[in-house]
């Protein structure tokens, strides 16, 4: 019985081990422990390989066939899937998604597809020859390979759309009859171009209540005025308010709680954002466009 307890404990050990002996002779640990010139730039490729999407390790195709698939593709593909593969105007699927495409090699997964397989589902046969098919794919695998992350779009050399497609002059307009109560071009806004040359960066900023120059820093504090029914007045920063009670804070730091009933004590507050949480519900994208055309031109 001895002996058998023996056996089984070597087994034991010899498959904990087994993970750790394994790991050692791994392609990164043997790039970790080469000697010589270039050691710790074999570590460096290894280690991108393995953190690399499956569909991203793969040698770059033929550059030849790649602009022959990429010629192929605007043809007969970027109608449905779009120039960035992302789906395009006729509604097609987002192949950097596509479990096809990433398990496709050389477009053997693909081909059947192209030929009708998924007709039922709303894709047409296509008239491509398999050799125009793996050209396809290989130009497809090349664009997968140049997503940069989560959500980011890849680079198929098209230049980012621009924002500034709005009327600068009925921008100005709108914030005439909007914003000039609270905002004026010689005073917050003035070069806010020249702050934010980013014009997306610049819509956001404004959209969302900020970006002013030299800007009051409790601008955004919602403050609350609460009258008793003495006539005693307290009022301080809003900390808290419900149907029953309301919290605020005092000059210094200590905090005020008033029990409500009602519309007893009668409570006022004060929110300096307010008018930009409303006009968020009525914008327009050509409100924002037009605005944001006009506000690019104070530098």
């Amino acid at each position: 019985m001895q002996t058998l307890w023996r056996v089984i404990a070597i087994a034991v050990a010899g498959i904990t081990l087994l993970p750790i002996h394994m790991a050692a002779q791994s392609p990164a640990n043997q790039a970790r422990g080469a000697s010589g010139p270039g050691r710790g730039a074999a570590a460096a490729d290894t280690n991108r390989a393995l953190a690399t999407f499956p569909a991203q390790q793969r040698p770059p195709g033929d550059p030849a066939l790649i602009e022959r698939g990429k010629t192929l593709y605007s043809i007969s593909c970027q109608g449905c899937h779009g120039a960035d593969l992302r789906g395009g105007d006729l509604g097609g699927p987002n192949l950097l998604r596509s479990q096809v495409v990433l398990s496709d090699r050389e477009g053997e997964l693909i081909l059947p597809i192209v030929q009708g397989a998924r007709q039922a589902t709303g894709m047409p046969a296509i008239g491509m020859t398999a050799t125009d098919v793996k050209a396809t794919a290989t130009y497809i695998h090349g664009v997968v390979a140049t997503a940069r992350g989560q959500g980011a779009p890849p680079d198929v050399g098209i230049a980012p759309t621009t924002i500034l497609i709005g009327d600068a002059t009925a921008g100005q307009q709108y914030f005439a009859r909007k914003c000039s109560s609270c905002h004026s071009v010689t005073g917050d806004l003035q070069g806010i171009a020249t702050r934010y040359p980013d014009p997306k960066l610049l819509q956001n900023r404004w959209v969302a209540g900020g970006g002013g120059r030299g800007a009051n820093p409790d601008r955004r504090t919602v403050t609350v005025k609460v009258t008793k029914p003495s006539g005693e007045v307290v009022e301080g920063r809003l900390v808290r308010i419900d149907d029953f009670l309301v919290t605020l804070a005092n000059p210094d730091g200590s905090l005020t709680t008033i029990r409500r009933d009602g519309d007893k004590p009668k409570v006022e507050v004060t929110d300096p954002m307010q008018t930009h949480r409303d006009l968020l519900a009525v914008y327009t994208d050509k409100n924002m466009h037009d605005v944001t055309a006009w506000l690019v031109t104070l530098k």
